[in-house]
């Protein structure tokens, strides 16, 4: 077990620009996905399961919800050497600008790493979706001998020109690197994969932006002020001078790039036998533990749906829906392909009365919802019609914006009493 000797290192992202307006007021990774956790849980807990209890998580943009997300969240015993801690980029004498690009924010932050002992940096993306055991590819790195190891999942020929693809011969040494290939170029980019992936037709290894890194050569890499990513400069330069190897996954992977990957990988969740297995005992996915009531749901239909804890229900009918922590739906609504995300608190009826509130927060009555993501604490009166899709143009207003068709209500907005989208 090489769990003990790795140091594992979350890349927060930049500004999240395609993942706008989830990420108008919050990081990337602490967008919340399927009801009740953040993107950072995904990458925190494979690291929790695979025994690796030394993290950090590098950010820049609007880190206060995920700084509070993770103390709240991720605590350890005090006899262990285990942490979960938020490094923000921060001017020093040394550096006096924001991260530049994913090797620049491990390069800005070394001198926190380096007061830990480790062999090997586990580098990791903290806007993906999947469950991978990091043990495995840790001991194939250190068994083969390598430098550097970069995680790999065989795409077909469709998806290898949205990649950067890498080239490995029959060792799993990596020998070249192409980013974004032409349609052309694919047929010299084939690589050697299992019998399954051949069968459909995944010849292409395509780079998961998580890699493992020797302690030494890291320190040696990161004295290079010129190179500001992983990705475009630092694996492409290190093939041929170092060994790289690639580890093939074959599991469930989803990079949340942009509004239509982050709602289609939420509603998957819906499906009878998810690609992403929130129920598996042996991945759990981690968060915070917030004590919330059971869910209660009065004379809703319900169909291929998943509800979050402490939620109040009263729809007509809810259908391939993500509904999240403390939900409220007024009778005879209907919700359909929509992941709302939920409340950070409860309106009590007092609170309602005193305040002479008229729109809760939540859905309100007679609502027809489809294609959206409603963001956390909005509140949309009776009888709005939010009718999604590609009919709909790409528009941005005050309180929501259309991306490819699907509508994002934006985080704490009002939709006044029958609005039509």
């Amino acid at each position: 077990m090489f769990s003990k000797q790795v140091l594992s290192i979350i890349l927060g992202g930049g500004q999240g620009s395609r993942l706008y307006p989830l990420t108008e007021s919050r990081s990337k990774p602490a967008v919340p996905i399927a009801g009740k956790y953040r993107l950072v849980d995904i990458p925190i807990s494979n690291c929790i399961n695979s025994e690796i209890k030394r993290i950090y998580v590098l950010t820049q943009f609007n880190s206060a919800s995920l700084n509070r997300h993770i103390k709240n969240t991720y605590h350890f015993s005090f006899f262990s050497k285990a942490f979960v801690d938020v490094l923000a980029a921060e001017q020093t004498p040394m550096s006096d600008t924001l991260f530049q690009g994913t090797a620049d924010a491990v390069r800005q932050s070394m001198h926190h790493f380096m007061r830990h002992e480790f062999e090997y940096a586990l580098i990791l993306s903290g806007d993906q979706l999947y469950q991978m055991d990091y043990n495995l590819m840790l001991e194939q790195h250190v068994a083969s001998g390598a430098k550097i190891s970069i995680a790999t999942i065989p795409v077909n020929a469709k998806e290898a020109t949205s990649f950067g693809i890498l080239k490995s011969d029959d060792k799993n040494e990596v020998t070249s690197f192409i980013e974004k290939p032409d349609a052309s170029l694919l047929p010299e980019w084939t690589s050697e994969v299992s019998d399954d992936m051949k069968s459909k037709g995944r010849n292409y290894l395509a780079s998961m932006g998580i890699y493992i890194f020797n302690r030494d050569l890291l320190i040696d890499l990161m004295k290079n002020p010129d190179t500001n990513d992983f990705g475009k400069e630092i694996i492409p330069q290190s093939i041929g001078k170092h060994k790289v190897l690639s580890y093939q996954y074959e599991g469930y992977w989803t990079d949340i790039g942009n509004i239509d990957s982050f709602f289609e990988a939420n509603l998957g969740l819906t499906d009878e036998i998810p690609q992403f297995d929130l129920y598996d005992r042996n991945n759990r996915i981690y968060t915070r533990a917030r004590m919330l009531p059971t869910s209660k749901i009065s004379g809703t239909t319900l169909n291929r749906s998943v509800i979050g804890e402490g939620c109040i229900i009263h729809a007509a009918k809810i259908e391939r829906s993500v509904i999240g922590i403390r939900s409220r739906i007024g009778a005879d609504s209907t919700v359909i392909n929509t992941y709302m995300m939920g409340n950070d608190t409860y309106e009590t009826l007092q609170e309602i009365n005193q305040n002479k509130i008229s729109n809760v927060m939540g859905i309100g009555e007679r609502c027809f919802i489809k294609n959206a993501i409603i963001d956390k604490n909005c509140r949309i009166g009776d009888d709005v019609r939010i009718n999604g899709g590609h009919h709909l143009k790409d528009t941005e207003t005050d309180t929501y914006c259309i991306r490819e068709g699907i509508v994002v209500i934006k985080k704490g907005a009002e939709i006044p009493k029958g609005f039509v989208i």
